[in-house]
């Protein structure tokens, strides 16, 4: 029988990119880009070519559990219903939550919005985009007057100048990042500005960085506000016809010289005036703006100030041109959308009386909630005061993701009542919830998301739900009816939800909001193609070039911003930034299932400068700990100038699930934006010391091991789990702790070679000639290729002393830390590709292994290893 291709969406990041999925007849599903979606037209990152690796069943929650003991639906269902109903009534609307998350697809977070806000009567829902989008959504509204994206995707293909700022692009979304560089490679006089305090792999592109130091960003673009005015760049007609408070902002930015910019973000001068001359002098400009703008307490601000500056150009919404946020997550829009932010109430409607009544009117309710709830930090620090006293956690992870991620551990821990709806069974707050509700995966799920541009696309299912999983908007309408609310959910598909939402964002709207899906009534939903709104009349590819806004005198707004004072932590701390890496995804339980997408990256690090390392005699590949008064994390050294000194990175996706003390947002302080109460995800304040560890370890197993270490680390690997062990204190006998850890069996024999010289040991079991686990001990980071040692679980007919030599033979030769994770390419066959066979640039190398012919987001370090081996030859 022919196998079916479903067209869905990727479930990673905002770009939204579409997927053709294809079950095979193995059991596997085959995934490729979908060619004809216009997000990208085939074009998958290593992440979404992963998809089907992690399917798997391995890690799934299959059935409702009720403390921890399996439970029937009715059961479950009963126990949240009844204990929210019994909350409310004893305590008040308010003394209940709901914590969602981008990953719900936008009838979920619908059902539960109205839910919360319509019937139960809080504005207490708040979600995960809180942590990454909240500051674009407040700075939009300030200029907009709506949370509107002006421009598209393909604006970046038409801009002769991108300035990306506090984006990674090349990692976090790097298919938007290929189409820049095919665009780059087809026109040389476009140019790429970034401006980050790190030298990241998106810098490859970059014909200027600017290595600013934190919140010097909102210093670059106050001066260029003034820098645009004092050289006469700006456009007179469009500030006096359709924009309102430029006076006012200029007055606060005249004050902010190129000398006093370049102080304050920590560049030279010349830096500056560069970016101010080229952003003046070039019409088509994009600014590209993500995480590094908005998780800052001034994060509101910063966006203003980005887009001050193309108001006062007449730079928006014209092909080319405007300002652009790129979200995080695959429906952080679709949330917002139907009001999935404590402040909003629905359908891009705040809390006003005349919204009220209306949705009020429109749901059929009058207990519509009368203000904002809660948000993220506030919600999470009512749960430990005890004034929330039952709340409900959806498709998130807030113990690893939260600010003062112990804390919230710690008031979840505390909390009444803890529902917890999660695909995923072994996460660090699925082990807090009283009540544990399966939900369905992505291939499983059926519904909508909205991405960075605008555009409503279908995610289709493709798998059958396994076990008792289901749907989180079914789930959500089954708590509703047995509160009491059954007529107003009585919902049997998401596309009777879908096409609610679709009336709710038309009704009594005459063009007074600019989301308005009413061009979607009567669609056909199984079919429904990629679609950017507002579709009154017709899909809009651009808001905002009429210079009409969805203010009520249709004027865009200037926002006057002061930038904050430079901070700089006291003597003896850094500066800590949190992020993501190329391969993995938040807390890893969908990416942390596939070993290729965790070879790259397999253990949390620290990027710090040589500088600062050698000043805290902090070695290569060495541990280090990280603390405050907030909490602690061990992490490997990664020394690199890609970081300013003073500064650290370390990225935030590592948990209790796969690292002894690797959750990174536990240091990170509650410190919010004023105006968007989205958290300073990049500015912690933390002290730095080497860790004293007697023996560092690495192993490699076909099992997964229970594991008494000091540090480890674990991964997946093809065939079993690899590793990265420390002891802090000497083992007794490493013998004894293998047959321990790895739950060996009497009869098991524990070959040993051990250095006495140099203190390196190294253990191996092996069954009928395949791999059981191999250890391999050293006093200083263990040198053996970690790849090396994962392909022997693969291996057949493996003889010992191959094992315990640590090293590979003639017969099995190393590919080396994998670079490509696309296709698996390791350093070793890129530096023969172009030592032996003579490939001297990134295409050629291309050509010869493939690697960074996919997603590309691999071609900076590719040219990287290039240039080494040139200086090499010429040395």
């Amino acid at each position: 029988m022919a196998s079916i291709t479903t067209r869905t969406t990727c479930p990673y990041c905002g770009v939204g990119c579409g997927v053709l999925a294809t079950p095979q007849a193995d059991g596997s599903v085959s995934i490729a880009g979908d060619p004809d979606h216009p997000a990208n037209f085939g074009r998958l990152c290593s992440k979404g070519s992963a998809l089907g690796e992690t399917l798997s069943l391995d890690g799934r929650l299959l059935y409702p559990e009720i403390d921890g003991v399996r439970a029937s639906w009715d059961q479950a269902l009963d126990r949240v219903a009844g204990t929210f109903r019994q909350t409310i009534d004893e305590f008040g609307p308010d003394a209940v939550a709901i914590f969602g998350s981008g990953q719900l697809l936008t009838e979920d977070y619908y059902v539960a919005n109205k839910l919360m806000k319509g019937f139960i009567g809080s504005g207490n829902m708040d979600t995960n985009s809180r942590l990454c989008m909240a500051s674009s959504v407040a700075g939009h509204k300030r200029a907009f007057g709506s949370d509107t994206v002006p421009g598209n995707y393909e604006d970046l293909e038409l801009a002769d100048l991108i300035v990306l700022v506090g984006s990674n692009l090349g990692w976090c979304h790097p298919v938007l990042y290929q189409r820049i560089v095919k665009a780059k490679a087809e026109r040389p006089d476009m140019r790429v500005v970034l401006i980050d305090p790190r030298r990241t792999v998106t810098a490859d592109i970059a014909d200027l960085h600017l290595a600013v130091q934190s919140d010097g960003d909102s210093a670059l673009f106050v001066g260029l506000l003034a820098h645009l005015a004092r050289n006469g760049m700006t456009a007179p007609d469009f500030i006096a016809d359709h924009t309102s408070g430029y006076n006012a902002a200029l007055l606060v930015a005249e004050d902010w010289p190129v000398e006093r910019v370049a102080e304050a973000a920590g560049v030279p001068a010349k830096a500056v005036e560069i970016l101010y001359d080229w952003f003046g002098r070039t019409e088509k400009v994009v600014t590209v703006y993500s995480q590094g703008v908005n998780q800052s307490s001034s994060g509101t601000d910063k966006v203003n100030a980005i887009i001050n500056c193309h108001l006062a150009t007449g730079r928006i919404g014209r092909p080319g041109m405007g300002p652009f946020s790129v979200t995080g997550q695959p429906n952080a829009m679709g949330g917002r959308e139907v009001g999935g932010l404590a402040n909003m109430l629905a359908a891009h409607m705040d809390f006003t009386p005349e919204a009220i009544d209306r949705v009020g009117r429109f749901w059929g309710s009058s207990t519509v909630a009368s203000g904002p709830g809660l948000k993220a930090v506030d919600m999470f620090a009512a749960i430990a005061r005890g004034e929330i006293k039952a709340v409900w956690i959806m498709a998130t992870n807030p113990v690893d993701s939260m600010p003062e991620a112990d804390a919230v551990r710690a008031a979840l821990a505390a909390c009444p009542f803890v529902v917890v709806s999660d695909m995923s069974a072994r996460t660090d707050t699925g082990v807090t919830a009283h009540v544990r509700l399966p939900a369905a995966g992505w291939g499983e799920k059926d519904g909508t998301v909205t991405n960075s541009e605008r555009r409503i696309s279908r995610q289709r299912p493709f798998l059958a739900l396994p076990g008792e999983a289901r749907p989180d908007w079914w789930i959500i309408k089954e708590v509703a009816q047995r509160m009491g609310f059954g007529a107003a959910f009585s919902y049997d598909g998401p596309a009777q939800i879908f096409a609610e939402h679709v009336a709710l964002s038309a009704f009594e709207n005459e063009g007074s909001r600019s989301l308005d899906l009413g061009g979607l009534d009567g669609a056909d939903y199984a079919t429904l193609p990629p679609t950017q709104w507002p579709v009154r009349r017709k899909p809009t590819a651009r808001m905002f070039g009429d210079g009409h806004f969805s203010t009520p005198d249709g004027k865009a707004r200037f926002v006057p911003v002061l930038p904050p004072p430079p901070f700089a932590p006291p003597p003896g701390r850094f500066m800590l930034n949190t992020g993501r890496v190329r391969d993995h995804w938040h807390t890893m339980t969908r990416t942390g299932k596939t070993a290729r997408l965790s070879a790259h990256y397999a253990e949390p690090f620290v990027e710090l400068h040589p500088a600062d390392a050698e000043r805290l005699n902090i070695r290569r590949a060495t541990l280090v700990r990280l603390n405050n008064r907030h909490g602690s994390a061990v992490v490997r050294a990664l020394v690199t100038d890609r970081q300013r000194r003073g500064h650290l990175f370390v990225p935030m996706h590592w948990t209790d699930q796969f690292a002894s003390n690797g959750r990174i947002d536990a240091l990170v302080t509650a410190k919010v934006d004023p105006v968007s109460s989205q958290p300073a995800l990049k500015m912690a304040e933390v002290h730095a010391e080497p860790v004293d560890t007697r023996l560092y370890g690495f192993f490699v197993s076909a099992n997964r091991p229970v594991l008494d270490a000091g540090y480890w680390a674990i991964a997946e690997a093809i065939g079993g789990i690899r590793g990265e062990l420390a002891w802090f204190e000497e083992p007794t006998d490493l013998a004894t702790w293998l047959r321990t850890a790895f739950d060996l069996p009497d009869t098991a024999t524990v070959e040993t070679v051990r250095d006495a010289r140099s203190g390196r040991s190294s253990f191996a079991v092996i069954e009928d000639g395949r791999l059981v686990v191999a250890l391999y001990t050293a006093p200083d980071p263990v040198l053996v290729s970690r790849q090396w040692a994962a392909d022997l679980l693969e291996a057949d007919d493996l003889g010992a002393v191959a094992v315990l030599a640590g090293r590979p033979g003639a017969d099995m030769p190393d590919s080396g830390a994998i670079v490509c994770s696309c296709f698996s390419v390791g350093i070793n066959t890129i530096a023969a590709a172009i030592t032996q066979q003579g490939c001297s640039t990134v295409e050629a190398v291309g050509a010869c292994t493939k690697a960074g012919t996919n997603c590309g987001s691999c071609r900076a370090e590719i040219r990287g290893i290039i240039n080494a081996r040139g200086l090499q030859a010429a040395e």
